[in-house]
Formats: C-alpha cells, structure tokens, sequence
C-alpha cells in the first residue's frame, strides 16, 4: 500500500491537489495523510499586535483549517481510500518533510501556485523547496489555468 502525504494550503489549486490525490490514491489503492501547515507569523516591527493577538488569531485559523482538512478526510473515506489529517505549525518545506517522513510517504502530492521566477527568486516557492529536499516522489500539481 503506498502512503501519499498531500499538503494543502486553501489556495485556488487545492480542488486539483484532492482530486489527483483521490486519483493516485484509488489506482495504487493507497492511503492519504493530509496536512495543513500554519506559518509563525513574523514581527518585523515594535509596532506589532500584542502577542494573545496574534494567539488568538492563529488559533482560530488553526481552528477552521481542522475543520476543511475534515471536510477533506471525510471525502477520501467517502471514496473508500484511508486518511488522517494533521495541523503543524513551523516552516512550510521542514513541516512537509518532516510529516512525510513521520507516515513514510512514498510520495507527496502538493500544487504549485505559478507565481512565476521571479516571485519564486524573492519569496521563495515551497514546492521547490519540498522538491530540493524530499527523500520521496514528488507529484506537482498545477493551478487550473496551467493545464
């Protein structure tokens, strides 16, 4: 039985992540461990909100991205495919590739959002960073208007 770890992010090509994730997972008659990762937020000022603030805020996103990853958990189980979900917080690429080595993925299936290079170069992309990194396959998934 192959393990597929599939992060989602909420973005616009998270539909298309599910539904290759639904695909793979039906013809390898696999099992799917989703995970959602919430970022720190970074402070770059004195003049930042005060920090049960900022708890507060991450908490309650924490709060409602459980309940779309369940939403999701709900849909692979509905297809007959196994699946957990998980909520981590730390630096998307090091949360990916720590949660694919916890549930031993043989593959991970993640989108891209197409920013483009040089959003890529400034910012950084977490896919690359997963790619450059990972110790398992790596199926990218792209936004709709890249098919």
């Amino acid at each position: 039985m192959k393990t597929f770890l599939v992060p989602v992010d909420f973005s616009a090509v998270t539909d298309e992540v599910i539904d290759t994730a639904v695909s793979f997972a039906r013809a390898l008659q696999g099992k799917v461990a989703l995970i959602h990762v919430v970022q720190p937020p970074v402070v770059t000022s004195e003049f930042a909100l005060p920090v049960e603030v900022l708890q507060d805020a991450l908490a309650a996103g924490e709060k409602a991205a459980g309940k779309k990853l369940e939403s999701y958990v709900q849909l692979f189980r509905g297809a007959g495919i196994a699946c957990e979900a998980r909520v981590v917080h730390g630096p998307p690429v090091a949360m990916i590739r720590e949660e694919a080595e916890r549930v031993h993925a043989d593959y991970v299936i993640m989108g891209s959002h197409g920013h483009g290079k040089l959003y890529d170069f400034l910012v950084g992309s977490t896919a690359s960073g997963v790619i450059k990194k990972a110790r398992c396959g790596i199926i990218i998934v792209p936004p709709a208007d890249k098919h």
